[in-house]
C-alpha cells in the first residue's frame, strides 16, 4: 500500500455547503442564518453565558472559595538519573548547565531535584530544592547538594 493508492471511505468527504446561491438550493435568501438580528450579521455573535439581558447564572450563584493558580510556585524538575546523563566533563550543575543540555527550559527561575534514578559520579548541584532521596544519592556518590 502506498500513499497515492489511499482512497477515502464512501461518505467521508462532503462537498462544501454553498450558501446564498438561490432559493432552489435550500440555502438561499438568508443563507441558513434565520431572520434579522445580531446573529444574521457578519461578525455578529453572542458571548458565552449571555442570557439576553437576564441576570446570567454565573452572576446569580454565590462565589466562594479561593484558587491558588495565580499565586502558585512552580519549579522545573530534574531527576538524579538525568544528571548522570550529563557530559562527563561537567562537575558543577545549575539551571544554566541543565538548560544548555536540554533537560530544562532556558530562563527558568526555580529548580527542584528529584531522587528518581541512580548517579555514580560526584556532582556539585545547585538548586532551590532537593528531595531527601536526591540529596542522599548525590552525597553518597561524593557530590554535594547546594541550596541556592
Amino acid at each position: 500500500m502506498r500513499l497515492h493508492n489511499l482512497v477515502n471511505v464512501k461518505g467521508a468527504v462532503h462537498r462544501k455547503k454553498r450558501v446564498g446561491c438561490g432559493e432552489g438550493s435550500g440555502h438561499g435568501k438568508t443563507s441558513g442564518r434565520g431572520g434579522k438580528g445580531q446573529t444574521a450579521r457578519s461578525g455578529g455573535s453572542i458571548r458565552p453565558g449571555f442570557e439576553g439581558g437576564q441576570m446570567p447564572l454565573y452572576r446569580k450563584l454565590p462565589h466562594r472559595g479561593f484558587n491558588n493558580y495565580e499565586f502558585r510556585t512552580s519549579y522545573a524538575v530534574v531527576n538524579v538519573g538525568d544528571l548522570a546523563r550529563l557530559d562527563a566533563k561537567v562537575t558543577e550543575v545549575n539551571a544554566e548547565v541543565l538548560a544548555a543540555a536540554g533537560l530544562v527550559r532556558p530562563g527558568i527561575k526555580l529548580l527542584k531535584v528529584l531522587g528518581d534514578g541512580e548517579i555514580t559520579r560526584a556532582l556539585k548541584v545547585t538548586a532551590q530544592k532537593f528531595t531527601g532521596s536526591a540529596k542522599a544519592k548525590l552525597e553518597k556518590a561524593g557530590g554535594a547538594a547546594i541550596v541556592a
